[in-house]
Formats: C-alpha cells, structure tokens, sequence
C-alpha cells in the first residue's frame, strides 16, 4: 500500500547504518532492503563484525519512500541513529485514522480543517 507521494517524515542517514538488519525486521511495508556498497563512507560500528561482505559494506537502503506509514518502529529500534521518523503524524496518519473512524483525513497540515490531505 502506498500513501500520499512525497509527504513522509521518514529520514536515514546511511553513514550511521551499521547493517544489522533491524529496520529490514520491523518494517511493516518493506520500506528498507538490504544492499552491498564499496561507498567511501565511513561505517558506524559494526556489532559482531557483521556488516562486511565481498569487500563492501552492507548497510540498509529505502527501497520506496512513500510506502513508509509512519509508524516508527524503524526508527524506535535504530540502535545507531540511523532512522528518524516522525510517527503518527503527517498525512498517511490522517488517511490511516479516516478509514478507521469513518470521517474526513485531518493532519495538522494546514489551518482549513477536515480536508487538507
């Protein structure tokens, strides 16, 4: 399921990963993949010595933006820093809490009221 295009919160800082997979585990929608880079950036440490592979280093990436519900379960269990999300916030959340309660999508976005996503 895909929310509103380009309205997340979501945040990653691919300098901090340490490649542990967490982020992979707890994501509801596959926002976060694995994938192998020779970057030049330096790597957050790396727990058990995990993260290295074929020469590269094995760190998270988004594998689509706006599948992110905002739930912050990526971000709560980032050990390193890695993640930021604004959870429950944003227009997915309005969408999300519509569909459950029957009314109009309201976030906060703007001061018109019901409506503005």
């Amino acid at each position: 399921m895909k929310y509103l295009a380009n309205t997340t919160t979501l945040g990653y800082d691919p300098a901090k990963c340490a490649g542990c997979g967490r982020c992979v585990e707890v994501c509801p929608h596959g926002v976060f993949e694995f994938s192998e880079s020779n970057s030049t950036l330096t790597p957050a440490p790396l727990p058990q010595g995990e993260g290295i592979r074929k020469g590269g280093i094995r760190r998270a990436r988004i594998t689509d933006r706006d599948k992110c519900m905002e739930c912050g379960a990526c971000a709560k269990n980032c050990e390193f820093g890695a993640i930021s999300v604004n959870a429950g916030v944003g227009c997915a959340a309005a969408l999300i809490n519509s569909m459950i309660t029957g009314g109009e999508p309201t976030c906060g976005c703007s001061d018109s009221g019901p409506g503005c996503c």
